[in-house]
This record gives C-alpha cells, sequence and structure tokens, in this order.
C-alpha cells in the first residue's frame, strides 16, 4: 500500500511537471497578455467615471478596450478603432508630452526653426491627423454633430455665456472659483477678467489649416479673448501671415497671454493651454486631464 502511494505521487509529480513545463512558454515575459499598458491607469484616474473593459486580442496581438460600446485597440497608446488601425501611423499618441514650462523662442536652435517651418508648412499641415478622434468619441459621445449637441449646456463663465460639453461644467467652474478668489488680491488677474471681450467653446468644425476636427468640436476647448484680440499677437497662424519666415521666434513678451496665476487655475483642474504649443495658441484651453496628469504639471 505504502508502494503504491508513492508510485501514485509520483505519476501525479510527473504530470505537474509537464503541465508546468508546457505552461513556461505561455508565461515567459515576451508574452504580455496579463499586463495592461500600464499608461491606460492614467486614463481611468482622469476619467473615474468611464469604465474601461479590457481585453487581449491574440489574433491582433494587441489589447482592446472598450469605451461606452466602443471598441478601440491600444495601438502603442492611439487609442484607434479597427478602422483606423490600418492608417496607425498617422496618428499621435493620446498621452504626449505637455510642458511645465512655455518654449522659449531665443533658446530655438536653426535646427530647431526649421523643423518648425517644415511641420507648420501647408502641405505637411494638411496631412497631420493629430490625435485620434475615436477615444474622445467615446468618453464625450462625439461621433457625430447630432449625438454631441445632446450634451451641450450653456453655462456662465467669467461673465460670459458658453456653449460647453456638460462633463467639462464641474471643472470649469472650478476654475472659475479659482480665478475669482485670486482677482481679490492680483490686480492684474482683476483687469483680466475686466478686459475680457469674448469667451467661445463649442463649435462644430475642423481644425482651420488640416483635415482633423477642431476639440471646440467636443465642447471641451475654450478660447478666451482679450479687447482688441485682432490687434494682438495672439495666435501663430495669424501671427504667421503678417512674418511668414520668423513668427515661430516673436518673443514672449511681444505676445498677448493670460497672467500665470490664470494658467495655473486651469491646469490644476484638468485643463492645459495652447500657449505651450510650439503652435501657439495663447487664447486656447483644452480640458485634458489624463495630459495634466501624464506630465505631473497638477
Amino acid at each position: 500500500m505504502i508502494r503504491d502511494f508513492f508510485s501514485h505521487r509520483g505519476i501525479l509529480a510527473s504530470v505537474v511537471f509537464i503541465f508546468i513545463q508546457s505552461c513556461i512558454p505561455f508565461l515567459s515575459a515576451e508574452t504580455p497578455v496579463f499586463f495592461e499598458p500600464p499608461q491606460l491607469h492614467i486614463l481611468r484616474n482622469a476619467y473615474p467615471d468611464i469604465i474601461f473593459r479590457t481585453s487581449y486580442d491574440f489574433e491582433a496581438d494587441d489589447w482592446k478596450i472598450e469605451i461606452s460600446g466602443i471598441t478601440m485597440y491600444w495601438a502603442d497608446g492611439k487609442m484607434l478603432t479597427a478602422a483606423n488601425l490600418n492608417n496607425k501611423d498617422s496618428f499621435w499618441p493620446v498621452l504626449y508630452k505637455y510642458t511645465k514650462e512655455i518654449p522659449d523662442p531665443q533658446a530655438f536652435t536653426p535646427e530647431h526653426i526649421q523643423e518648425i517651418r517644415s511641420f507648420t508648412a501647408a502641405e505637411n499641415r494638411r496631412t497631420q491627423e493629430g490625435t485620434s478622434p475615436d477615444f474622445f468619441n467615446a468618453v464625450y459621445d462625439s461621433a457625430t454633430r447630432l449625438s454631441v449637441e445632446q450634451h451641450i449646456t450653456q453655462i456662465q463663465f467669467l461673465g460670459k455665456r458658453i456653449n460647453v460639453h456638460e462633463r467639462i461644467v464641474e471643472p470649469l467652474c472650478s476654475v472659475e472659483k479659482r480665478i475669482q478668489a485670486l482677482a481679490e488680491t492680483d490686480a492684474d488677474v482683476q483687469k483680466f477678467i475686466d478686459t475680457l471681450a469674448r469667451v467661445d467653446s463649442y463649435n462644430w468644425r475642423e481644425i482651420g489649416d488640416r483635415s482633423s476636427r477642431s476639440f471646440h468640436s467636443y465642447g471641451i476647448a475654450v478660447d478666451i479673448l482679450p479687447e482688441g484680440w485682432s490687434q494682438k499677437n495672439i495666435y501663430w497662424a495669424w501671427r504667421r501671415d503678417i512674418d511668414p519666415e520668423n513668427w515661430m521666434v516673436l518673443p514672449l513678451e511681444r505676445r498677448w497671454m493670460p497672467p500665470e496665476q490664470v494658467i495655473e487655475a486651469f491646469e490644476k483642474e484638468g485643463f492645459i493651454w495652447g500657449g505651450k504649443w510650439i503652435v501657439w495658441d495663447n487664447m486656447h484651453f483644452e480640458y485634458h486631464p489624463e495630459l495634466v496628469d501624464y506630465n505631473h504639471i497638477r
């Protein structure tokens, strides 16, 4: 009986050993199926009320993410639906670098300036896709004008009426409270409020010189225009019309921009500021809590 017992134990041990050996290739470090892309947690934290359902697609060799009934592939962080996978190289990742400091043109090298000229050339701008709309369509239900306009609501912001997506009402109101509190002790912030000419947000349209949709089409971008804005250096393309060769090296002190405290108030609530882009848009803010978190801004 004792011999039989050990005999059975030996058989069992052999079976277990063979099973583990057969699993080793499947469990190897080269098989990524057990670990989601680490950057997914940034998106989950940025949109905590959104459910991200994930699974691994062995045939596509990529992660699938379902959000609000829309299925996307991770696609190296570009978050693309199957329809856009063939055009994968044209898109930017959803998470990209957003700097803490404003790029200073005095620090640009001749090579950098030439890169900017090439990047902003009309023939290149027309073919730039930017970030894919797929992820944002899922978050904001904005695949069509009809669908997104079901979520557009009118609010007051710094004394101006604007139409925005309902998802940014709360953070935008928090920005307003921060700015109003700053204005009580900061004359520059109070002047900024007093000299606002208008505030624009929702507008279903493409970016002026590109084929991709503007974030104004989602109702999550806000343009803040001061009095006399048409006579100020406030947007790169308007400056380019005046100085096609050297608009990118216009000194920061010659550009209109909101007070630094106002920019920080927006960033603390999940907005990025267009004045930190190489193609600067100093009137422009967009709600991107994922970028603020990814770049450790707040």
